[in-house]
């Protein structure tokens, strides 16, 4: 099958991330290491194969593929997909597929799961989900992916295997799971879902957006439908302890290439670990 939708790939510590965001057209990200997708504004045929998806909000652009995503895996005869999206929305949803199922004539199996700000979800024993707040001119939220391990608690290090072995027969629980956060995802959101949580700026990767770049951008108008600007990013420049941060989500009114210029005017500090998502060429 030919796939004629734009996919931009970055490979960064063990993780691959691919997709394409661009505002009020769609959004659409997969990291194939850890078996999670992230908005369904778009459906590439390679994505298909991903069954767990986490979306932050109902806009066109991040959901509109929902009834063909859900489709494609029953045609293919593939397991429904695990979708979770804010709690609010999850009837309507519903409603969309039911409309849908009745114009197509086919089922649409999938799990919808309604999530609020707050919740830890379990995807795998490696891994482990936060929901956090963001503000946005719908019901929205962010995710927060940690990778979870196992380490032996402070009073027992120092033990011999043998011993560690016998307080676990023992019944005792040896060991304690560390989170640590690897990816976060806000979606469209203004400045406050990147306060939300403190592990926004932790995260070894942050995917977030910049939706707007210009100076004469007003931001106050910018924040009130739940979007940011650069300059909102500049002022936190100092907070940021992330490997890599993502800006994603550019208007469609602005150019590539002006806002690559902008870019370039961070600090030192932050700017080689910023990449601006988008396929067009400067």
């Amino acid at each position: 099958m030919v796939e004629n939708l734009p996919c931009e790939t970055l490979t960064h510590g063990g993780l691959t991330i691919q997709g394409y965001s661009r505002a009020a057209v769609q959004s659409y990200w997969l990291i194939p290491e850890l078996k999670l997708g992230f908005e369904l504004g778009a459906s590439p045929w390679s994505f298909m194969g991903n069954r767990t998806w986490l979306v932050t909000h109902g806009h066109l652009d991040h959901l509109a593929a929902l009834p063909v995503f859900v489709a494609r895996r029953r045609m293919m005869k593939m397991e429904p997909p695990v979708i979770y999206l804010p709690a609010e929305i999850v009837d309507d949803a519903w409603r969309v597929l039911k409309a849908w199922q009745r114009l197509d004539r086919g089922r649409m199996n999938c799990e919808l799961i309604g999530v609020k700000p707050g919740e830890l979800i379990a995807l795998s024993r490696e891994h482990r989900v936060a929901v956090f707040p963001t503000k946005h001119t719908v019901p929205s939220c962010g995710y927060l992916v940690y990778d979870v391990r196992k380490k032996l608690k402070p009073e027992y290090q120092g033990l011999r295997g043998d011993e560690i072995r016998d307080l676990r027969q023992q019944g005792l629980e040896v060991a304690a799971e560390t989170l640590t956060p690897l990816v976060c995802f806000t979606g469209d959101t203004n400045p406050a879902g990147l306060d939300a949580h403190p592990d926004v700026y932790e995260s070894k990767v942050l995917i977030t957006e910049m939706t707007f770049f210009r100076p004469e951008h007003r931001r106050e108008k910018i924040h009130k439908f739940g979007h940011m600007h650069l300059d909102d990013l500049l002022e936190r420049a100092d907070r940021f302890r992330n490997e890599l941060i993502i800006l994603a989500h550019l208007s469609t009114r602005t150019h590539v290439a002006e806002a690559r210029r902008r870019i370039e005017q961070l600090p030192d500090s932050l700017r080689g670990r910023v990449r601006l998502w988008s396929q067009e060429e400067a």
